[in-house]
């Protein structure tokens, strides 16, 4: 009887604090992180009639075909240019190095740039940017592509876990400003990992 009543109290005081909160899905600390962040208001970019009836983001299955590793070359000498976005915003991006990969037997190509801006803001700054495009865009996924964050390595490996890849916040709201992803990161083959396209209410 003790063991039923102390059960019973442990069920009611899991019931009261979660408050009536649903858990945060995903089936990765990834996909998880993403949720918890688009669930919260004050860093959501979506709007808030879709935010109200926000459940959580679709992902393709996590597989681990889509963490490869890459070859890195810095590119020196790069000139900075003012990389095109949604919006009249020019952002000052730089060429920063090429990434190459083997994937389902196929070699690729993708570089990854340095945002300008924010280098000037912190010298320490050690993020890349890897935009890109692939088959499965204006289908599964957003048709104007993907992001993944990198950060700088300290050797001439990087990997690339694509089952990390992400929208732009353009994606889910106009009002934001995205970098449209360049001509050279179009990958002819479809990465069926990260994000999918947001069904939108």
């Amino acid at each position: 009887m003790k063991l039923f009543i102390s059960s019973l109290l442990v069920f009611l005081c899991l019931l009261s604090c979660n408050n009536g909160k649903q858990p945060i899905k995903g089936a990765t600390s990834f996909q998880k992180e993403l949720n918890a962040q688009y669930k919260d208001a004050s860093r959501s970019p979506l709007k808030e009639s879709d935010r109200k009836e926000f459940e959580g983001l679709e992902f393709f299955k996590y597989d681990s075909t889509f963490v490869v590793e890459a070859v890195f070359t810095r590119t020196e000498n790069e000139v900075p240019f003012k990389m095109k976005t949604t919006t009249d915003r020019l952002p000052t991006y730089v060429k920063y190095g090429v990434l190459q990969f083997a994937l389902n037997d196929e070699m690729f190509q993708l570089s990854v740039y340095q945002n300008q801006d924010k280098l000037e803001e912190d010298l320490h700054y050690n993020s890349l940017f890897l935009p890109f495009t692939d088959e499965t865009n204006g289908l599964e996924s957003y048709g104007g592509g993907r992001y993944i964050d990198l950060s700088i390595p300290t050797d001439n490996k990087l990997v690339i876990d694509f089952n990390s890849a992400y929208n732009p916040y353009c994606a889910y709201n106009d009002k934001y400003s995205c970098p449209i992803v360049p001509r050279e990161n179009y990958l002819k083959t479809r990465i069926e990992a990260g994000v999918k396209a947001f069904k939108k209410h």
